[in-house]
């Protein structure tokens, strides 16, 4: 009975370490947005340094009324951001870029424009995972571009400050 309760525990243990795996996120940033822009794209490195699979399911921030997961998809020649359903796999041992052009997460509903140099919490919540709230500087994202970056989208990635 004694080896029976040592196995549950250790068993739930691993449950749990399960449950907090190690993830490690950088380089986060959010494109800044023009006066009556309403929305804007964040981007970042999250690093699964546990040994389990994870999923980015969302995430929630006080600059913006809804927080959505991202991708660019080919459609007939025309690049679409299209949400994504089910979450940001996270593979164990794996990094996700989230970039522009590519997944990443957008902030709908912007209280206030996003100006070069702010900050501001985003909290990434995962499948498995605690949550995890991170700073997001502001940046205008120039020297990020992909080369070949869509033309046919309403988000601003082409507007540069005054």
């Amino acid at each position: 009975m004694k080896k029976w309760a040592i196995g549950a525990l250790l068993l739930s243990a691993s449950s749990l370490s399960l449950a907090c795996g190690a993830l490690a996120v950088d380089n986060a940033w959010a494109r800044f947005s023009a006066p009556g822009m309403t929305m804007s794209g964040v981007f970042m490195n999250i690093d699964n340094e546990s040994g389990h699979d994870d999923v980015l399911v969302g995430g929630s921030t006080p600059v913006a009324d809804k927080v959505e997961l991202h991708n660019h998809v080919n459609d007939n020649g025309v690049m679409r951001m299209r949400e994504v359903p089910g979450g940001i796999a996270v593979a164990a041992g794996e990094t996700v870029k989230l970039q522009p052009g590519g997944l990443h997460m957008m902030l709908m509903g912007l209280k206030k424009p996003l100006k070069v140099g702010d900050t501001f919490a985003l909290t990434l919540k995962f499948k498995q995972a605690k949550p995890q709230t991170i700073t997001v500087t502001v940046q205008t994202g120039a020297d990020k571009m992909p080369a070949a970056m869509p033309h046919q989208h309403n988000h601003n990635m082409m507007l540069q400050p005054k």
